[in-house]
């Protein structure tokens, strides 16, 4: 189901979303990033992910989601359940004056790096960093740091 730009916003103004991170990561052990051409985080390194739709199962959600980003399908057992974060944005998708809430589904996933197709729909760049390069970069969002951080671990107690 897909909705206008105005009843998007109406939504996005009112409601959380969900959505599924990728933490993928390469046979080096490092872990893709992409810089992010639309709001919110536009401008940022960040990993990448999207929302689910409404009447999506998860498991349908996140085969369309690593289509969607990595240019290859997996199952959702092939990644590995990283938590439940939100994340908070100070603006949304229209550049209008309100804020972004999403609840998101972390999952780690392994990757051979040659089997992924990397769009450029959603990201205009991409790259493979190390956790300590990742966290120390002012670039890569803060969403995107926390996945990496001790400290930042799933934000929902007993998960």
């Amino acid at each position: 189901m897909f909705l206008s730009q105005e009843d998007f916003a109406t939504v996005v103004r009112s409601t959380p979303l969900i959505s599924i991170d990728l933490i993928v990561e390469n046979e080096r052990g490092e872990f893709l990033l992409g810089k992010r051409t639309n709001r919110p985080a536009q401008g940022y390194w960040f990993v990448p992910g999207g929302r689910v739709q409404k009447d999506e199962p998860l498991a349908l959600a996140f085969e369309r989601l690593t289509q969607a980003e990595l240019g290859k399908r997996f199952a959702m057992e092939e990644g590995e359940f990283y938590g439940v974060w939100q994340h908070f944005y100070d603006d949304n998708f229209s550049g209008k004056d309100f804020s972004t809430h999403y609840i998101v589904l972390g999952f780690r996933l392994r990757v051979k790096e040659a089997a992924l197709t990397l769009p450029t729909e959603q990201h205009n760049a991409y790259r493979w960093m190390k956790p300590e390069q990742l966290t120390a970069s002012e670039e890569v969002h803060d969403n995107s740091r926390a996945y990496f951080l001790a400290e930042r671990k799933a934000e929902v107690p007993g998960l």
